[in-house]
């Protein structure tokens, strides 16, 4: 257990550099399984899932060195497990992302229920669709999993929702598949290309890339690649809020402005001060406004992710802002943390809130409930006055490399106590 220890009231400034994505480096891992030579993956995040999502891959017999480092070294020539217990899964929702890879190479698995952040209830109906389609049979008893299948067949399939890891899991299972493979209502995140990407250069055939219709057209082998994971859009509207909320000047490198537009766009609508020169975004301290409304949405629309800092930003902002986020029915919950250190908040139901600002936050013993939620009460925790204590901080450094480190650049006093 870890928990930091914050004092507010300060303004920050210098530039911050933004780890690579957390969401796109687990697919990826998962993605060198399809292989029998050894992958490189580069600018990967240090941070707890990528030590668990390793702990998986070695459970079966593949090879990673590199660990808690930047770059990874992936080989799966020996793999021969089938089986990977709740124990494992359970801390990690990406280890669904297993499914593809090992079925491919191994025709049959065994895994626990995957886990993660309980922010809500995230049924795999749309995994089960994605492998019925393509010819896997599956069987799920208590919180286990069991499916088979010789050789993924191609089929076309209209996703029930447009699922990320869902969609992830059917581009693993296509690119080996028999045939050609049309994704419908595919998910388009940043994290999504990047996999798209990385197999292309293992000589994967897709086409659609970054759109919601994927055209597979299955090959009978993949090879060795290196791939550079892509700078975390998340982090960059993460440390965007930080600054606005802190009243501070912060050069955050590197962005991909592709990545930024809806991120950018409600930032404006707040009244946050940014720009873009080449790879790099200036935030300036600025006055901040309401915006009537701020919804989640799937790409490109507003990133879930974020919706927390965003609710801690609009603590900052004059007047009343309606956030709503209706993917998870637990999102919301952190809230009364905010409660307790001075914002105005009322929950309207487990998707929205109406935030009343600007209010004076303080500081005050908080509790981390997830990844999201724990980096959102750090940034309260920075605009507040006096000091706050944020317990079960490694939850945080599931999706925050350094994070600490990162701040303390920055001018925060901000320190970690283990």
């Amino acid at each position: 257990m870890a928990k930091y220890i914050v004092t507010g009231g300060r303004q920050l400034s210098g530039r911050i550099r933004v780890a690579g994505n957390k969401n796109a480096v687990l697919p990826a891992m998962a993605a060198c399984l399809l292989t029998s030579e050894t992958c490189v993956l580069e600018n990967v995040p240090k941070i707890s899932d990528v030590v668990v999502m390793a702990e998986l891959l070695k459970k079966s017999g593949v090879k990673v060195t590199g660990i808690g480092s930047s770059s990874l070294r992936i080989n799966a020539k020996g793999i021969h497990s089938t089986d990977y217990p709740q124990v494992l899964t359970q801390k990690l929702r990406a280890s669904i992302l297993l499914l593809s890879p090992v079925l491919s190479r191994l025709g049959k698995i065994k895994m626990g229920y995957p886990g993660g952040d309980i922010i809500g209830r995230r049924p795999l109906d749309v995994h089960i669709q994605v492998f019925k389609a393509l010819g896997a049979k599956i069987s799920e008893s208590n919180d286990t999993f069991e499916a088979v299948c010789k050789k993924f067949k191609g089929s076309k399939i209209f996703l029930e929702e447009a699922s990320v890891t869902a969609t992830e899991n059917a581009i693993m299972a296509a690119v080996l598949a028999s045939g050609e493979t049309v994704i419908k209502r595919a998910a388009s995140e940043p994290h999504v290309v990047d996999l798209c990407q990385f197999l292309i250069k293992m000589g994967a055939k897709i086409s659609g890339v970054g759109t919601n219709v994927l055209t597979i057209k299955g090959v009978n082998k993949l090879h060795q690649a290196s791939y550079h994971i892509r700078p975390d859009h998340i982090e960059v509207g993460t440390f965007a809020i930080l600054a606005a909320v802190t009243r501070s000047k912060i050069e955050i490198a590197p962005v991909i402005q592709e990545d930024l537009d809806m991120i950018m766009l409600t930032l404006f609508k707040f009244g946050v001060d940014m720009k873009i020169k080449g790879n790099n975004l200036f935030v300036n301290c600025t006055k901040l406004k309401s915006v009537e409304k701020v919804v989640t949405d799937i790409w490109p629309g507003f990133p879930t992710d974020l919706m927390p800092p965003m609710i801690v930003l609009a603590t900052q902002a004059e007047g009343v802002t309606i956030l709503h986020d209706w993917m998870y029915e637990s999102r919301m919950f952190f809230v009364d943390k905010l409660l307790s250190m001075g914002a105005k908040v009322e929950i309207a139901d487990p998707h929205r809130v109406m935030v009343y600002g600007p209010t004076k936050l303080r500081g005050q013993a908080l509790d981390t409930p997830d990844i999201r939620a724990g980096i959102a009460l750090v940034i309260a925790a920075l605009a507040a006055g006096g000091q706050s204590v944020i317990e079960k901080a490694q939850l945080i450094e599931r999706g925050y490399e350094n994070i600490v480190e990162r701040l303390t650049n920055l001018g925060a006093a901000i320190k970690k106590v283990s």
